[in-house]
């Protein structure tokens, strides 16, 4: 789940490319929440409520949400890879969760069960979309142990 649309086109085919290149490996679904209307006038605080709403709504009880969060464990592609891999049969539903420009409410935060950082550099809601896709890819491809993962 995702905040706001992919404007870019580069970023949307990048997307693209690893969504059809995921399928090949998981059940795979990208849900973005609508841009909100008229919040030049709202705080940052406002902004991260009126998205959490959004958010909140759409997940049931039994999705297992990470946030992609600066502030997250770090793993390098393996870790990650192995992280998966440990969650499979124990959860039902992963849910990945980018939030908007704002970053997540106190509320998103206590709904999650874990929090990951793609790196301690930031990046764009928007470019998260295309690294973290790259990177479920490449997990996948290293727990089948495919050669698109050099190490």
């Amino acid at each position: 789940m995702e905040s706001g649309k992919t404007r870019d086109p580069f970023i949307k085919e990048g997307v693209e490319m690893f969504r059809k290149r995921l399928a090949h490996y998981v059940p795979f679904k990208i849900e973005t929440l609508p841009d909100l209307k008229k919040t030049r006038n709202l705080t940052m605080k406002e902004v991260q409520n009126q998205e959490a709403i959004l958010m909140l709504k759409r997940l049931k009880s039994n999705d297992y949400v990470v946030l992609l969060d600066e502030r997250g464990k770090e793993y390098n592609s393996i870790s990650f890879a192995e992280h998966l891999n440990a969650l499979e049969g124990r959860v039902n539903h992963l849910v990945f969760v980018i939030g908007g420009p704002y970053g997540f409410s106190e509320e998103v935060y206590q709904r999650a069960q874990a929090r990951i950082s793609l790196s301690k550099l930031t990046f764009s809601h928007q470019l998260v979309r295309v690294i973290f896709m790259e990177q479920l890819y490449r997990a996948y491809t290293i727990l089948k142990g495919e050669p698109y993962h050099n190490s």
